[in-house]
């Protein structure tokens, strides 16, 4: 998959690499959820960082990690006095409970479903009790592939991702849907970190 996003970063930055690019109410939502946190924020799939530099400059404290190398390079030309890594959902290597909040914009679209608590999980690890998630995905009636433009990707029941998010450390505090399109519905669902903080 990383091979993929390497090979269309160019037509993948052109398309989506400004947060303009976002849709308006994704962007409130996002933003609002971040000004919760007043530590660290990790924007976990970064790409070409457009959500990294949109929550920087609202004044808040956030880096990126991205698995794909072109994607990193657009991000530290656009956002010179950021922090990209590259790096894995999977592994983020980070402490523990260092960071205030994890942004996953999209970025377990390709993870199966079999597969989805090893992110989930080392989110929690990462993440101080009381800190935050915020996750952008796919909707749809049931977990099932479908084809999308660089690899398989997985759309969601909204309830099904909070249990599994909740089932890795997590209590979902808002979960919406919103029809982006005739055959695609966006879902964006937020949780708080549990234990004692």
């Amino acid at each position: 998959m990383i091979d993929a996003y390497e090979a269309r970063a160019a037509e993948y930055v052109a398309r989506f690499g400004r947060i303009e690019d976002a849709a308006a109410a994704d962007r409130r939502s996002v933003l609002d959820w971040a000004r919760d946190f007043q530590g660290p924020l990790l924007d976990v799939g970064c790409g070409p960082g457009q959500w990294t530099g949109y929550l920087a400059r609202h004044g808040l404290t956030v880096a990126g990690v991205d698995p794909t190398p072109a994607f990193i390079a657009a991000a530290r030309q656009q956002h010179p006095h950021l922090n990209f890594d590259l790096g894995d959902a999977e592994d983020l290597a980070v402490d523990d409970g260092t960071l205030d909040g994890v942004l996953a914009w999209y970025s377990l679209i390709h993870t199966p479903p079999a597969g989805i608590d090893s992110p989930l999980t080392e989110f929690a690890r990462c993440v101080r009790p009381g800190g935050g998630l915020a996750i952008g995905y796919f909707a749809g009636d049931e977990c099932e592939p479908f084809d999308h433009a660089v690899a398989t990707t997985y759309q969601w029941p909204a309830s099904a991702l909070a249990e599994r998010i909740e089932a890795c450390g997590f209590a979902v505090t808002m979960s919406q849907t919103r029809v982006e399109s005739a055959t695609r519905t966006h879902g964006f669902i937020t949780a708080t970190r549990i234990g004692r903080p």
